[in-house]
């Protein structure tokens, strides 16, 4: 638990052995479309609690029409999407996602469904491709991406989504997407400056959102880690002496601090 989480600054792991789980007798997987995003949200909140779920990612309007020229197919009244993904015990699975649908409101006729292996892996293709069309645009525009990857607890998912749209409406609107994991309360901000002033305003806002998730009682860093970029994050969410904390424990393992040089801290003069 030391190890994990330390982004190579403490140790080099040189062998892991891994436990491997039994496949699936069916799968289930499917992209399902809602006319506005917080209807998709609120389905994910009623969904969270169904049982061997794998999945259960969120892509707002705007990530939708970032999509639409690639998957023309994406359904017009579409304002929000989940996708989901769920290993199957019996054909009652199956049809209790139907009257999921329903019950949620969701585009259910339009929505994308399939228990082949050849389905899980196109719609895991369509989720995939939204964060690589935002490091295209990005990069034609000569910026560094400015992403978040911060994550709060489940029940104050919605509200923290709602501070994210409402904020970028008003700072960025028509320039950014918000998506990922919904069904960790863990929501990707990506904005898309056109300028150098936008760029650096950005930046900005994301040290807000910050000081945001840490108030909810969240994490700056819920799954990519911080480095070097991101290490100013650490101060927000943890107190002096628990940032002293880490460094005495780097240098306790890392004597010459070697490893991670730079990373999360700079390294003693």
């Amino acid at each position: 638990d030391l190890i994990a989480g330390s982004e190579g600054t403490l140790g080099i792991v040189t062998e892991a052995e891994l436990g491997l789980l039994p496949v699936a007798r069916a799968t289930i997987s499917g992209v399902v479309f809602f006319r506005t995003a917080d209807a998709a949200l609120a389905a994910c909140d009623a969904w969270r609690p169904v049982p061997a779920l794998n999945m259960l990612e969120f892509l707002d309007g705007p990530s939708l029409e970032l999509l639409r020229p690639r998957f023309p197919e994406i359904p017009h009244g579409a304002g929000g999407a989940l996708l989901i993904e769920q290993d199957l015990g019996s054909e009652a699975d199956l049809d209790a996602w139907l009257e999921r649908m329903e019950s949620a409101g969701a585009l259910d006729e339009e929505s994308w469904f399939g228990a082949e292996e050849r389905d899980r892996e196109r719609f895991r293709a369509f989720r995939h491709a939204l964060p690589e069309i935002v490091n295209d645009v990005v990069r034609r525009r000569g910026f560094l991406k400015v992403g978040s990857d911060y994550a709060v607890p489940l029940d104050r998912g919605r509200e923290m989504y709602e501070h994210y749209r409402r904020r970028l409406e008003t700072e960025f609107p028509g320039q950014y997407v918000i998506f990922g994991h919904a069904g960790d309360a863990h929501l990707h901000v990506n904005i898309l400056p056109e300028s150098g002033e936008q760029f650096e305003r950005s930046q900005r806002l994301m040290v807000e959102f910050a000081h945001e998730v840490v108030r909810m009682g969240g994490s700056v860093s819920a799954e990519d880690g911080l480095g070097k970029r991101k290490a100013h994050l650490l101060e927000i969410q943890y107190p002096a002496a628990a940032l002293e904390a880490m460094r005495s424990v780097k240098t306790r393992l890392d004597r010459h601090w070697l490893l991670g040089r730079g990373d999360l801290f700079p390294a003693p003069a």
